[in-house]
């Protein structure tokens, strides 16, 4: 039975992030939302030879920065040498300026974010209950899984097909060249 959940209201979100805040180390002390995730990704990326950044949008909390807590904590989960953007705007503005192929998130809007302003494929992990994904997601852009798994199936298809253009072209290239 799936239990109802309701939406935080302004003074809870308030209450929760002044909280937050006091927490030594908070982002630090997380679990993995699907076990495992990180390590998943460190192995793909490092096979497909992938580089990897991890944009995050978090407030501080007492301990280290921001952007150190997460990165111990990739480490911690797996994932060697992270590179970690703590974001305060658009993702896409971003995904563009980096030259991104992809970027992979847990909010709508950020994904929204991403095909408004780049050329990135946007890839949205939706955990809740495929009922309530956002509506018209895919008539946007913005790819709809339900998993940190599927959503690194998307990224491996990705990859793979970047490598058949590049094979094809460097092959055709070479027939041309008579290499």
């Amino acid at each position: 039975m799936e239990t109802a959940r309701r939406a935080l209201t302004a003074r809870e979100y308030k209450q929760l992030w002044a909280h937050v805040r006091k927490v030594d180390n908070f982002w630090c002390t997380l679990k993995e939302v699907e076990p495992g995730a990180v390590g998943r990704l460190s192995e793909a990326a490092l096979k497909n030879r992938w580089e990897v950044i991890f944009l995050t949008q978090r407030p501080s909390s007492a301990g280290d920065t921001a952007q150190r807590q997460s990165q111990a904590w990739l480490v911690k989960n797996g994932f060697s040498m992270p590179s970690v953007y703590v974001v305060n705007g658009s993702r896409g503005l971003i995904a563009a300026s980096l030259g991104l192929d992809a970027v992979v998130d847990d909010r709508p809007e950020n994904c929204l974010d991403v095909v408004a302003d780049s050329q990135a494929k946007s890839i949205l992990v939706w955990r809740d209950s495929p009922r309530t994904a956002p509506p018209g997601a895919s008539r946007l852009r913005v790819e709809t899984v339900f998993s940190f798994g599927e959503a690194l199936d998307q990224l491996l298809a990705l990859s793979a097909a970047k490598r058949s253009v590049t094979a094809g072209l460097v092959g055709r290239m070479r027939q041309k060249l008579g290499l």
